[in-house]
């Protein structure tokens, strides 16, 4: 990578906000992953807007992270900018219904504010490990909600470095997708459409969800949550444990006795133990029922 391209990144950003060859086992919730060459932290839309500018223009691969809990970085790294958005965390009040959250905040304290303000209808969203905008990006989901019932406007820097807004219909929101997958453009903020409630129901409702989640998932080890999509008309987690798999190990890396669904680190793995058990659980499910899963995870880097 372009060294003089770190070097103007560190004129435009505050002291601090950029970092060079930062492990990115530290960002990610699998616990593994190499460095990358550079992480920027902008501090507002403008900043954001102008290290886009920068590197589009350097022609410099980057990648837009939140909480990197769906994400698995390569062992040797990634030569590129990650862009962090551990700044843009607000959290406000649009109206008595209407919240307006910024694309870093983590879905758990946005679960705790509107509950705060007696909203409800967030509630699935509180156990999501995760931040707003990749939330919203793969459409994501728990226990009868998605994104897509609660999300109204999207707000959105584009690659041209325009900021426009997208509305629910726009984002044309599926399973675990939505327009914005696999695009360069970078999720600022949305406004989000509850009910008024009551805080004292709401939080037992989120107390009840997450004593769910503790009982059937391996919430005591690192992983990326769900480790695969639902096929149309299967159970990942029942296809993996028709195959055998149930505690099948490579490496540090384990299918889950716990919820089969979910690949977990469970004794220091590499991002490569991950990722080739992640492959052979493909190949193995499709041997025993012709079934290929699909990764929701996002690979970074070379594998």
């Amino acid at each position: 990578m372009n060294q003089e391209v770190i070097s103007i990144l560190k004129e435009l950003l505050p002291k601090g906000a950029v970092l060079t060859d930062e492990p990115m086992k530290r960002h990610t919730t699998f616990r593994t992953g190499g460095a990358c060459t550079c992480m920027a932290s902008p501090s507002d839309a403008a900043s954001l807007r102008e290290v886009i500018k920068l590197l589009n223009k350097a022609e410099t691969d980057y990648y837009i992270l939140g909480n990197g809990s769906n994400l698995l970085v390569s062992d040797k790294g990634y030569d590129g900018v990650i862009i962090s958005l551990k700044n843009f965390s607000d959290i406000r009040l649009e109206n008595e219904k209407s919240i307006y959250a910024e694309a870093g905040a983590m879905n758990s304290a946005i679960a705790s504010f509107t509950r705060d303000n007696n909203l409800t209808g967030f509630e699935f969203a509180a156990g999501i490990p995760g931040s707003l905008g990749g939330a919203i990006i793969m459409n994501a989901g728990a226990y009868g909600g998605e994104m897509k019932m609660v999300v109204r406007q999207v707000q959105v820097l584009t690659t041209d470095g325009e900021v426009i807004r997208l509305d629910e219909k726009s984002m044309k929101f599926g399973y675990r997708t939505s327009a914005l997958k696999g695009k360069k453009f970078v999720v600022l903020g949305a406004v989000l459409d509850l009910e008024k409630g009551d805080s004292t129901e709401i939080s037992r409702m989120m107390q009840e969800l997450a004593l769910k989640r503790k009982e059937k998932q391996p919430l005591e080890y690192p992983s990326a949550g769900s480790t695969f999509k639902r096929p149309e008309g299967y159970f990942a987690g029942k296809l993996i444990e028709d195959a055998g798999l149930r505690g099948y190990t490579v490496g540090g890396a384990q299918v889950s006795e716990k919820h089969c669904g979910f690949v977990i680190n469970k004794d220091n793995a590499s991002s490569s133990d991950i990722y080739r058990l992640i492959c052979e659980v493909q190949e193995k499910v499709y041997e025993n029922s012709g079934v290929k899963l699909e990764p929701e995870v996002i690979m970074l880097g070379d594998f």
